[in-house]
């Protein structure tokens, strides 16, 4: 009997749909972080 679990055809790493929720958060969040980048100026009298 061997020790090690069949892994014939097992991918590693995330699914794709964990690949997409990620996408789904940082995509949004990268774009509000830029936007408030652009409008730091302005709260300094820029």
């Amino acid at each position: 009997m061997s020790t090690q679990p069949d892994t014939t055809g097992a991918r590693t790493g995330p699914p794709p749909v964990a690949w997409l929720a990620w996408a789904w958060v940082v995509i949004p969040f990268l774009y509000g972080l830029y936007q408030l980048v652009i409008k730091i100026p302005a709260l300094f009298g820029g």
